[in-house]
């Protein structure tokens, strides 16, 4: 066995300059690999894009069972690359906490007004990003036909949730079956009523449809969802307010996101995708007495303001 050989002694006062930029060479490749990675996988917000790994984006809405949700969660994956769960709610007063407690990415139930009151109630700040649709909130009867039709004193069941009990108030007020204290204000309540006709009855939202069905009330201000999922015929319907008018604004639906994701790209892309023709289409079948509005998320967010600013002095 030979002896090892024995090392040259190290240069001193040297530095090993091959080492140095074969490290450096190492280096640069890494930091470009990352950057690469990034860019495939849709950038720092982790959107999907073009080739990287899909996203999942869960949105909390109202009316899962319609069609419409169907065409839009497929063209958000085959466009978007982004795969969309729904999570349904029947309680109005659920979606906005669950947004907040970030078990929702983004939700789809709520107008401007509610979003509002919502906000200023629960110190939060919820922001719209995209736009759906004015619904009419249509007064329901299975008796009568028009409104000059109800006996004095039926017992007619509206929503008891501030901002529809509101709405449904100055709705009754329009048919001239009661009369509201200075005329009325998206804040009214029960308590503003100055003189009625007809007996007025607050009931949970989800609640109205029912008691109308089954005859404990001889009218009532049914929410579009609820009156979709009780399958009441639009024939059914004696009295509603106007959802093409410039007074409609604040009852605009909208897709609503935490203040921290409103410039989102993704959620932005998934609230336009909203106004594809194809989900117009489908939506339009779902819910034809809809009129369809196609607001920027600029616009949604400068109109809520002007509302929070209302509820504020409303609730002083």
């Amino acid at each position: 066995m030979s002896a090892a050989p024995v090392l040259p002694q190290k240069p001193k006062g040297k530095r090993p300059v091959g080492w140095i930029i074969a490290a450096a060479v190492v280096v640069v490749a890494i930091v470009v690999a990352v950057v690469v990675a990034a860019v495939r996988s849709g950038g720092p917000d982790g959107a999907a894009s073009g080739g990287g790994a899909e996203k999942t984006v869960t949105i909390g809405v109202a009316d899962k069972s319609l069609g419409y949700w169907s065409t839009y969660t497929k063209l958000a994956k085959d466009e978007l690359g982004v795969t969309v769960e729904l999570t349904n709610f029947s309680d109005y007063s659920l979606p906005n906490p669950a947004l907040k407690d970030g078990q929702l990415d983004i939700n789809q139930f709520q107008h401007i007004q509610y979003l509002a009151d919502y906000n200023v109630t629960s110190n939060d700040d919820l922001q719209p990003i995209g736009s759906t649709a004015v619904y009419p909130l249509p007064l329901y009867s299975t008796e009568y036909d028009e409104t000059s039709e109800l006996p004095a004193d039926a017992k007619v069941a509206i929503p008891n949730d501030s901002i529809n009990q509101a709405r449904a108030l100055l709705i009754l007020q329009a048919a001239e079956l009661l009369e509201l204290k200075d005329g009325g204000s998206a804040f009214s309540t029960t308590t503003d009523i100055e003189s009625s006709k007809v007996d007025v009855q607050p009931l949970d939202a989800s609640q109205t449809a029912n008691a109308l069905q089954q005859g404990s009330v001889a009218a009532a201000v049914v929410n579009n969802n609820f009156a979709t999922a009780a399958k009441l015929p639009t024939s059914d319907i004696i009295y509603q307010d106007d959802p093409a008018s410039a007074s409609a604004a604040p009852y605009v639906n909208v897709f609503a996101v935490r203040d921290a994701d409103k410039d989102n790209e993704t959620y932005l892309d998934l609230a336009k995708l909203f106004q594809d023709p194809a989900v117009q289409k489908a939506f339009a079948q779902d819910l034809p007495e809809a009129v369809a509005r196609d607001e920027s998320a600029e616009k949604l967010q400068d109109e809520l303001a002007k509302v929070e600013q209302d509820a504020k002095a409303a609730k002083q």
